[in-house]
């Protein structure tokens, strides 16, 4: 089994900053990309950002040049430093990691974290 735990969500103010982290545990050989979605209320779940094992990037335009996603691999962790945020942020944000086992390559999801940010 593979656990993705994420912290570092909250309540802040138009045009502050978060940062997001995401730790991977459990029988995990190696893990490949790693990235981070986020669902708002009536919406679908939608790319945020995503990382490769060797530190290739993509994001999403509405947060392109504001979002920096990185990684320590040796930590098994991802992280997603959030700057000038709007109140069009505000969503659930999912950690998702594709991960090999013993038993083969797995997709893994976190639990999620909220992250709310006022006008």
């Amino acid at each position: 089994q593979v656990q993705l735990v994420e912290s570092g969500g909250g309540l802040v103010q138009a045009g502050g900053s978060l940062r997001l982290s995401c730790t991977a545990s459990g029988r995990i050989i190696s893990i490949n990309d790693m990235g981070w979605y986020r669902q708002a209320p009536g919406n679908q779940r939608e790319l945020v950002a995503t990382i490769t094992s060797g530190g290739s990037t993509n994001y999403a335009d509405s947060v392109e040049g504001r979002f920096t996603i990185s990684r320590d691999n040796a930590k098994n962790t991802v992280y997603v430093e959030m700057n000038r945020l709007e109140p069009e942020d505000t969503a659930v944000y999912y950690c998702n990691a594709r991960g090999l086992t013993r038993t083969g390559w797995v997709e893994v999801w976190g639990q999620g974290t909220l992250v709310t940010v006022s006008s």
